[in-house]
């Protein structure tokens, strides 16, 4: 465990020669890879997280394919076609940028429901059905889908809630610090440091990592507060719909993940309260009065605060 702690340590040095000052988000993408997850990225226009899902595909020696949604854009053009082959005279499979590693949806509000719904198989199945024949999709298999929040309320078609539940985090990425703008500038002043990314990782490497997730120790402790989480969601007047069992689940897997990668074989429970606003908040939906008078994070950092954190207790 501790060189895979290493080598992911490595990668991280490698993606922030180009993305500065977003160590959290990095962790989350290997996070939400070797927990079989998918991510969602928020933020305006020009925060790097198409430069970042790039990066990330880099390191990892993986397949990337970008797909750039708009209303206009069809099922088909994400999963692929039956074809027919004039000289073959046979229709033939072409498949479409879904067979990919790292699937870039770039602006997924974008597209209308049907579209977007497209992507539902292939993320929960790991497969899509083009005209009746069932493809597998390569391994690993992740999606990195972009939105950006100012165009909410203009010619977009807001993910229903069965959409959002796919994915494992919901990232927003804000605006750098003056600091790390700073060292943006005068990164990119001289050179195009993607250009010169290292691949650090290989797919074995993710596929054996994979392999180890489900034997991280989630003691009792630290499941019961998991789920006292879970209860709360569900039981504070501000919110409609509270985390599902599915939500539930995700936070498990996750932070096996997450406490693999930093070189532990045990869950703490300082891993479920950092990784738990990333996939509770998509999944809510709070009531009309709580809609009024708080945002969701508000509610979520409530939520969090009224669970009370256990004593860490190592379990080896």
């Amino acid at each position: 465990m501790a060189l895979l702690a290493e080598k992911v340590e490595s990668a991280k040095q490698e993606i922030e020669k180009v993305i500065i000052g977003k160590g959290l988000v990095v962790d989350l993408l290997f996070t939400a890879v070797l927990a079989e997850g998918h991510i969602l990225l928020e933020s305006v226009p020009g925060s790097g997280k198409t430069k970042l899902a790039r990066s990330f595909a880099n390191i990892i020696s993986g397949d990337f394919r970008r797909v750039q949604f708009t209303p206009d854009v069809l099922p088909s053009d994400v999963t692929g076609i039956q074809f027919f082959h004039p000289k073959l005279q046979e229709f033939e499979l072409r498949t479409g940028p879904v067979m990919a590693n790292i699937l870039l949806a770039d602006e997924i509000n974008r597209a209308t429901p049907k579209t977007q719904s497209s992507l539902l198989e292939a993320m929960e199945e790991k497969q899509v059905t083009i005209d009746g024949e069932t493809v597998a999709l390569p391994e690993p298999f992740m999606v990195i889908a972009t939105q950006n929040p100012v165009e909410s309320n203009h010619g977009t078609f807001p993910l229903p809630e069965a959409q959002l539940d796919r994915f494992l985090f919901k990232i927003d990425m804000s605006y750098p610090s003056l600091h790390e703008e700073q060292l943006i500038l005068d990164t990119y002043r001289t050179e195009e440091p993607f250009a010169k990314l290292k691949e650090i990782l290989s797919i074995d490497d993710l596929l054996s990592w994979k392999t180890q997730v489900k034997q991280v120790t989630v003691s009792t402790v630290v499941r019961d507060y998991l789920l006292a989480l879970v209860r709360c969601t569900r039981e504070h007047e501000e919110i409609d719909l509270g985390v599902s069992t599915r939500g539930a689940l995700a936070l498990m897997k996750a932070a096996q993940a997450f406490a693999l990668l930093k070189g532990r074989n045990f869950v703490s429970p300082a891993d479920i309260k950092l990784l738990a606003p990333y996939i509770f908040e998509h999944r809510l939906v709070l009531s009309m009065e709580g809609s009024i008078r708080k945002t969701t994070p508000q509610v979520m950092k409530e939520v969090i605060e009224l669970v009370e954190v256990p004593v860490e207790q190592e379990i080896h």
